[in-house]
């Protein structure tokens, strides 16, 4: 298990844990980014990750991807 902040960009991954604030876990939720969901690493920025979730696209910065686990 890692943080997707750690993830290899074109692989897919299985969200297996993530935690931080209740408004960010909803936000996350309402955009299939939940447990037990499958996630894309698109690509790497400077301090941010961007993800495909379903049919979403999502930037997330690196403090929100280091407590998503993969």
């Amino acid at each position: 298990m890692q943080a997707l902040s750690n993830a290899r960009p074109g692989e897919s991954y299985t969200v297996k844990w993530m935690f931080g604030l209740p408004d960010v876990l909803e936000f996350l939720h309402s955009r299939h980014v939940e447990e037990g969901s499958t996630i894309r690493v698109l690509r790497h920025c400077r301090d941010s990750v961007i993800i495909a979730a379903e049919d979403v696209r999502l930037v997330l910065g690196y403090e929100v991807a280091e407590r998503i686990k993969v």
